[in-house]
């Protein structure tokens, strides 16, 4: 008899995860996508969407029969996490956090480490003139409001119409990153900070490296806490629990 998976996906690492678990002996996978995707690499099996919060979320697991449930979402995706830890515990279901490794300071970055998005608006004025916001589009309108600074601002999508853009230029780009890039992108508008969410993985770590060796200040945004619960680092980890059933 078969197990049937769901990934909560919207990172490389659930992507790679379906596409080598649905070939696992006696498993089905189901991935779902919070957002738009352009393709599903198993088309038939993913699903694109919320599910209503927690009860939502446990009436889909029990409507489609789920076994094991993989958190593998993005890191900043504190809600969705939660809602699948508190889902998984009321039914019982065994849960795994697919969670890349973040990123740590080294000698010569010139990190600021703050708690949230709306901190690192409120310090940049004392900080900065010319920034690169790399947080993604759904959090810019923490730094509309913003004065006396210059934004590049780097996402996969552009923003929907009626979000209030900071004052600046919008670059519409697709990762991985490569670090020589990242120093001639930061070189070319006289970046003098960077902000960023601490994702951790390599496709945008380019961004950190420049920044290090042009000794451009960095503004880390802090992960948020993840719930308690069994977590690995990478896919082939995630494979070999999906076995252990």
């Amino acid at each position: 008899m078969s197990l049937i998976v769901l990934i909560l996906g919207g990172t490389q690492e659930a992507a790679e995860l379906a596409k080598t678990a649905i070939n696992l002996p006696n498993i089905q996978v189901k991935l779902s996508l919070a957002g738009r995707i352009s393709q599903s690499i198993i088309s038939e099996n993913c699903r694109v969407g919320g599910f209503g919060g927690v009860t939502g979320l446990i009436k889909y697991l029990q409507a489609e029969k789920i076994d094991l449930l993989i958190d593998a979402t993005h890191p900043f995706a504190a809600k969705i996490s939660d809602n699948a830890a508190i889902a998984a515990e009321k039914l019982g279901l065994p849960r795994l956090m697919l969670v890349r490794r973040e990123w740590e300071f080294v000698t010569d970055d010139k990190w600021i480490e703050v708690e949230n998005i709306q901190t690192a608006a409120a310090i940049l004025p004392s900080l900065a003139k010319r920034v690169f916001l790399t947080i993604g589009r759904q959090e810019l309108t923490a730094f509309t409001q913003v004065e006396n600074i210059w934004f590049l601002m780097r996402m996969i999508e552009k923003p929907a119409p009626d979000i209030i853009l900071p004052k600046g230029l919008l670059l519409l780009k697709r990762g991985p990153f490569d670090q020589d890039l990242e120093k001639q992108l930061l070189d070319e508008y006289n970046i003098d900070t960077v902000v960023s969410k601490n994702s951790g993985g390599d496709a945008t770590y380019g961004k950190i490296i420049a920044a290090r060796e042009l000794g451009v200040k960095v503004v880390m945004v802090k992960r948020p806490m993840l719930p308690q619960g069994k977590q690995v680092e990478d896919v082939e980890a995630a494979l070999k629990w999906i076995k252990e059933f």
